[in-house]
Order: C-alpha cells, then structure tokens, then sequence
C-alpha cells in the first residue's frame, strides 16, 4: 500500500501463501507491506527472478483481477466482487459457502474500494439481510457463490 499526498490510503492488493511481494514489484514510495496473518517468507535474490516467471504472471494476474474489482460501480458492486474475491481467493469451503479466513475490518475493506466505513458497514447489512452473506464467529461466509446479477442494488 502506499499513501496520496492527502493521507489516502491505495491498496495495491491482498496477497497470499506462494505470492511474489516486494519493492522489485512497485515504484510506490512510500510503499508498505501490512500482513493480515502470519507470514512466512522466503528472500528471492534479484539475480534468481528468472526461477519465478510463473509466480510473477500469476501475481499480474492477480493484480487485475483487483483492479476489476475496486473500479466496478457502484460501490455495491465493488464489495459485493471483493466479497466474492475473497472468498475463493483465501476462504475455505464449508456447508454454506466460503468461510472467509481473512479478518479484514470494515475500515480495511473500505480502503480497498475507496469508499468510507460507514458505507462499507451499511453495505454489508445488507447483505446480511439478503442472505449474500452471513457472520459466523467474527468471519464472514459468502454464501455459495452469488451472481452480481442477482444481487438487488
């Protein structure tokens, strides 16, 4: 992440076991790396990127499948697609839907989609209320994988 002379705060994206991060990859200065869980790295010398071609189209990839997400309007459709996102991307399949193993708060997800908490928490009432998502001991399940075209904005 990295900040605008205003104190915004840009999220780059939200990244994961086997992904390629790192100052290599950007030229946000500042640019900070927050982890959400615990982390293991591994340092990859500049001289070796050549053994981490797939790893680096993978995290392109993955950086575009973000940017889809936080330019979608309106802003219900940017947190339903994270929602969405996030659930495959770092849920785990339960009875219901995905189980979302990442804690982020409304605040982060707000960050991301460049919306504020408050619309952010009202938002995810109500899709609560719709049954897109329910809570379940401080995480969020997305229940089975809903269609933007389905969802009443």
């Amino acid at each position: 992440m990295t900040w605008q002379e205003d104190g915004t705060c840009i999220t780059f994206g939200l990244w994961g076991p086997g992904d390629i991060v790192g100052r290599a990859l950007s030229k946000a200065d500042p640019l900070q790396i927050e982890c959400l869980t615990d982390v293991q790295a591994t340092l990859l010398p500049a001289g070796n990127w050549d053994l981490a071609t797939d790893a680096m189209l993978l995290h392109a990839q993955r950086l575009g499948e973000f940017l889809e997400i936080v330019h979608s309007k309106p802003i219900d459709a940017s947190l339903f697609r994270l929602m969405n996102w996030l659930g495959k991307r770092f849920g785990r399949e339960i009875d219901r839907g995905q189980i979302i193993d990442l804690r982020l708060t409304h605040q982060q997800m707000a960050e991301i989609i460049g919306a504020s908490r408050v619309t952010v928490t009202r938002i995810l009432n109500n899709f609560e209320k719709q049954g897109i998502i329910q809570r379940l001991h401080r995480k969020v399940v997305v229940m089975q994988e809903q269609s933007l075209w389905h969802y009443e904005i």
